[in-house]
């Protein structure tokens, strides 16, 4: 089971982010020990005053080819396991992470 869910004006993704990571990347897919299944995300930005989080809404926005207006960050502001919307056509955007996940 992925970690996102196609929503009728987009899709849901659960992530878990590494902030200080070296480099802004997408590492796969994960299973938690609690079964949750996450979207693994590496960003170059510290976790401080939300510069991690501008930070993976910018990359996932410039991965998926939205505007970064698009992206938004729905739960888990100040952890490491976040919830973020991502509008525009919810099929486009699965099939996009399936094939930079290699599902």
């Amino acid at each position: 089971m992925p970690p996102w869910r196609i929503a009728p004006d987009g899709l849901t993704v659960v992530v878990r982010v590494t902030p200080r990571g070296g480099r802004d990347a997408i590492d796969g897919i994960a299973d938690l020990a609690d079964g949750t299944c996450v979207l693994k995300v590496r960003v170059r930005a510290a976790a401080s005053e939300g510069a991690a989080n501008a930070a993976l809404i910018e990359h996932l926005a410039d991965v998926l080819g939205v505007a970064p207006r698009n992206v938004d960050l729905v739960a888990g502001a100040r952890g490491r396991i976040k919830t973020l919307k991502i509008g525009g056509s919810g099929p486009a955007l699965a099939a996009a992470l399936e094939r930079i996940c290699s599902l």
